[in-house]
């Protein structure tokens, strides 16, 4: 299946050290990736959703209401060996990004590229602004490329070897990304329709493609089944949001010019190239099955109004084969034991390219990864030729893009939380809770209260509300970011402690924080089915 290149002319032990030469050039660009991502990791604060991630590895199970278990018992597991810093935090997701480049590598070589064709689908990967993101925060998109592309390599193997047996390595991936990012169901289903619409179809007579399914089955059980005692969160929240219009909805052109920005607009014409190249060209066309599974996921995405990122994991292997192609392309269409005179003209292409995507990439890299200040940041972003995306409607207030403006203003917020906690009587604290509006409020306070000896906290957003009231009977509460109408109509006495001081980064700011005490409502518990707030 492979395709005919220069190196295909060489002797064999030639061809195993150009190999050879290759991957150690691909494993030096991803320790680099690495270590550019643990330097820059630690320059602004924690992020929003990590508190989200953090606080449900301190409550370990088979799943939570806005994601599957697996990122939290990481996170759980990588605290207790590396500690609490921002570099460690974010250690799995550094990791995880650095070593897609070896694995994009890996299927490039499988779908018959050679040293150049690996090298270019790395750097291609290197560059990508949402594989440099991933890379430095924490969060359910950070080995979500790295486990569709496990199912795509394992795809890759069965079509080329001829071997069923890897249909079955497909199923244990797929189980694994069900247990990070409900997501990757859609790739399968891609996948599905892929090989109903092609020759390898034959794949569905094969007792490994069933064993592989029942093994995608099996790993996901847990999760399916807490999801079915709690009447499937997840789906609830994913209806609210809708209902509520909280997203960016895309025009068509919008949503595909997003999507070369995702992956870099220089490196569009590579992965549009692998795109046509699955469809059409012979030495690829066995693998087209994995072309219709990107317009599968594509138009499910887009018609769906999903977020433009959603469909980031699948263009690593895009690039991959469109590598390949250009590969061939710039070694000339036919060889002799000589080479060819058009693969010599074209020979300095080979590195042009390289060099241009290196340069160019390093010019979006502030984009994502937190080289700049703030201040530079933002006159950085003026010389930019395009408006940065914004997903939420909420995002469009921050001066800075919602990646980095949810790093900032955490930190005054539990800070004034504790200028409450300090005002209570030691008898008032042993019952009284702090109530947040929203994960990134209680997840803060959760994690950088210690600091100040705060409780663990209290709120009706996504999970906390399935933790519950704690044991709190609510006759004392701190409550953030609420209205004192509001409070007054529960409680009977209401205090004003202060409001958080203003970050002008932070999309959450200057934040009001109240004492409470005396309950209207009973209990906290009589309470607390009024305060679910799953959106």
């Amino acid at each position: 299946m492979a395709s005919t290149t220069l190196t295909d002319s060489l002797p064999l032990r030639d061809r195993q050290l150009s190999i050879q030469t290759g991957m150690a050039i691909i494993w030096a660009i991803a320790v680099a990736k690495f270590l550019l991502h643990l330097y820059f990791n630690n320059r602004y604060g924690y992020f929003r959703d990590e508190f989200d991630y953090i606080a449900c590895g301190d409550h370990l199970g088979w799943g939570y209401v806005d994601q599957p278990p697996l990122i939290p018992f990481l996170i759980h597991l990588s605290r207790a060996v590396l500690g609490d810093s921002l570099r460690a935090i974010r250690f799995i997701p550094a990791l995880a990004s650095s070593l897609l480049v070896v694995q994009n590598a890996y299927i490039t070589r499988e779908l018959g590229g050679k040293s150049y064709a690996m090298l270019l689908s790395a750097v291609a990967v290197l560059i990508a602004p949402q594989y440099l993101s991933n890379g430095s925060l924490l969060g359910t998109n950070c080995l979500e490329p790295n486990l569709w592309m496990a199912c795509a390599y394992f795809v890759i193997l069965a079509i080329k070897r001829d071997e069923p047996r890897y249909w079955l390595w497909v199923g244990v991936f797929a189980g694994i990304g069900m247990e990070e990012k409900y997501s990757i169901a859609l790739f399968v289903f891609g996948i599905v329709v892929g090989l109903l619409l092609t020759e390898q179809r034959r794949a569905f007579l094969s007792k490994w493609l069933w064993l592989g399914a029942l093994a995608m089955f099996l790993i996901f059980l847990p999760n399916l089944l807490w999801n079915i005692r709690y009447h499937w969160p997840f789906l609830q929240l994913m209806h609210n949001i809708r209902a509520e219009g909280r997203d960016v909805i895309l025009p068509a052109g919008q949503y595909f010019f997003q999507q070369m920005l995702l992956v870099h607009p220089l490196t569009a014409p590579i992965w549009i190239a692998g795109l046509a190249a699955l469809f059409a060209w012979r030495p690829l066309k066995p693998y087209r099955l994995l072309g219709w599974s990107y317009v599968v996921c594509y138009s499910v995405f887009f018609i769906l109004h999903g977020k433009n990122y959603y469909l980031a994991p699948i263009y690593p292997m895009l690039l991959a084969a469109g590598a390949v192609l250009i590969e061939f392309a710039l070694n000339g269409w036919h060889f002799g034991a000589g080479g060819n005179p058009a693969s010599r003209r074209l020979a300095w292409l080979k590195p042009a390219i390289v060099i241009v995507l290196l340069v160019a990439g390093a010019r979006l890299v502030p984009i994502t990864v937190p080289v700049f200040s703030p201040e530079r940041f933002l006159a950085y972003t003026k010389t930019l030729p395009f408006k940065l995306p914004v997903m939420e409607h909420s995002h469009e207030r921050a001066a800075l893009p919602q990646w980095y403006a949810d790093q900032f203003g955490w930190n005054e917020i539990v800070s004034e939380t504790a200028v409450a906690w300090n005002q209570l009587t030691p008898n008032e604290r042993q019952d009284c809770g702090i109530f947040a509006q929203d994960y990134g409020q209680a997840g803060a306070i959760d994690f950088l209260g210690r600091s100040y000896g705060l409780p663990k906290s209290l709120s009706g957003h996504q999970t906390w509300w399935l933790w519950g009231p704690r044991g709190y009977s609510g006759n004392c509460m701190i409550v953030l970011d609420d209205s004192r109408e509001k409070l007054e109509s529960l409680f009977k006495d209401v205090q004003y402690v202060g409001t958080s001081a203003d970050d002008p980064y932070a999309l959450e700011k200057q934040i009001d924080v109240f004492i409470c005490r005396g309950s209207k409502f009973g209990t906290l518990a009589d309470l607390w089915p009024s305060v679910k707030k799953w959106r």
